[in-house]
């Protein structure tokens, strides 16, 4: 039989040290997703806080939802506003080429009422007529 000289030298680098990483890791995902965390003194002096994270958490995604909902009526109303301000200019410009003298003129010769070729003119009261 042949015998082996083997020299101890602390824990071993690379398979010791990861199976207790390994191990403890295991523990506290066991610990995690079986709920034994919440059952230490120190979550049990922390709840509060917890409720208090997870209350403004709830409000931080509220506030989220209300600034993208105001920014979809602010879109939409931006969109009716060029509508109606593209609809206000056609009709202003419509209604200036229909209040042209021209085509009034061609608006009312149907009805028989003709263009006046007499020019206006002004009338003039004198303060000495008015006293009389």
């Amino acid at each position: 039989m042949i015998q082996r000289n083997e020299f101890k030298t602390g824990p071993r680098s690379s398979s010791a040290g990861s199976s207790a990483k390994t191990s403890s890791f295991r523990r506290t995902i066991q610990s995690i997703l079986g709920g034994g965390f919440l059952t230490k003194d120190g979550v049990v002096n922390q709840l509060t806080f917890l409720f208090y994270a997870t209350f403004l958490a709830i409000l931080y995604i509220a506030n989220i939802y209300y600034a993208e909902k105001d920014i979809r009526e602010f879109n939409a109303l931006n969109k009716e506003l060029k509508e109606l301000r593209y609809e206000y200019i056609t009709g202003k410009s419509n209604l200036m080429n229909i209040s042209k003298q021209s085509e009034i003129t061609k608006r009312l010769l149907g009805s028989g009422i003709k263009e006046s070729v007499v020019p206006p003119y002004k009338l003039v009261l004198v303060k000495s007529e008015l006293k009389n």
